[in-house]
């Protein structure tokens, strides 16, 4: 089976879109957003399409496309219809796989199960995406916490936005994880200056299957 990596965040807006497309691109392989709530805007795919250069196809369709822009469980409720967790699974690729959640891991998807419980039953190694700003430490350890507590294998944290070293460094130590890099602010946001911050700041041999801890 080919790698699959699902990508999430401390909190919602932390840049895991962002870091998602990179990603997808660097690894020649797949995007797949399992639930998309708020049609309004760019959504998370069409995001990804845009600044990752992914070939048509690469970047699959939702599971669940939800209208208003709220927690997918009041969504559903609101755009009645229904979300049943046990039946969002990966699509069968050829090639790697990054699936990207949506906002933080305790975020609901019914009113009794949430993000996490679906990446629980999955197996798949998490990459964490957290900022850099004042709030980080206790966001970041909490969630590596849960999902510790729910035996989801951690590949390690994304760091995004301004070097901060002692932060960074406090995180690594004390929540035992590794630290896989940190994609700085971009004023020019595009697919090749994309493509350029995660060469300079990431090692992409992390992500190959061999180099899994």
């Amino acid at each position: 089976m080919s790698v699959r990596y699902v990508v999430t965040g401390t909190d919602t807006g932390v840049g895991k879109t962002v870091f998602a497309a990179a990603l997808a691109a660097a690894l020649d392989g797949f995007y797949w957003k399992p639930i998309q709530s708020g049609l309004d805007d760019e959504t998370d795919s069409e995001t990804v399409a845009r600044l990752s250069g992914l070939a048509d196809g690469r970047v699959l369709p939702e599971f669940r496309r939800l209208r208003t822009p709220a927690s997918p469980h009041i969504a559903a409720e609101i755009d009645n219809v229904s979300i049943d967790p046990d039946a969002i699974d990966p699509p069968t690729v050829d090639g790697p796989l990054v699936i990207e959640g949506a906002g933080g891991l305790m975020v609901p998807l019914t009113t009794d199960r949430l993000f996490i419980d679906v990446f629980a039953r999955w197996g798949h190694p998490v990459i964490l995406c957290a900022r850099t700003r004042l709030g980080t430490i206790n966001h970041t350890l909490l969630s590596i916490e849960a999902l510790r507590s729910r035996q989801v294998p951690v590949l390690g944290i994304v760091f995004i936005g301004d070097p901060e070293e002692r932060v960074e460094a406090s995180i690594v130590h004390l929540g035992g994880v590794r630290r896989l890099g940190r994609l700085p602010f971009l004023a020019d946001l595009n697919p090749l200056t994309l493509a350029r911050a995660f060469g300079e700041h990431f090692d992409l041999s992390v992500f190959q299957p061999e180099s899994r801890p």
